[in-house]
């Protein structure tokens, strides 16, 4: 028999850019989300109402509307977490649920299509109440 070890940072070495909008209005990206805008310490939050899409901008911490970016974990893996609860509700931003979705760099800017088809995330804490 060939076993091979599986370990939990196999999954996101080969992994797109994903972006998740948590119940709790935060977002997180995951690895490849974060080091495709540079791995930016503080972001602006910016928003397309048109298309309905999401940007974010690595920013020097001193500027005016920037958003602090921090480790969720002390994973080298991430997720990083922004806390962008007041966004959310500005832009009428659904979040009953918290959901995953592609992003894509455009013009040096993380871009994530609300439109587009989103994977609903449940919290790996938690319980299922099934007998």
């Amino acid at each position: 028999m060939n076993f091979e070890s599986f370990s939990r940072q196999m999954l996101t070495s080969n992994a797109e850019p994903h972006v998740t909008i948590h119940k709790r209005g935060t977002l997180s990206l995951n690895r490849p989300a974060y080091e495709a805008i540079g791995s930016p310490a503080s972001v602006e939050l910016l928003f397309d109402r048109g298309a309905q899409i999401v940007g974010l901008r690595g920013v020097p911490h001193d500027v005016a509307n920037a958003y602090h970016v921090r480790a969720s974990t002390p994973s080298p893996s991430g997720p990083w977490v922004i806390s962008a609860i007041a966004f959310t509700k500005y832009y009428d931003i659904d979040t009953t649920r918290s959901l995953r979705w592609p992003a894509h760099v455009q013009d040096g800017i993380l871009c994530v299509d609300l439109t587009s088809a989103a994977v609903p995330v449940t919290s790996n804490r938690a319980r299922n109440d099934a007998p």
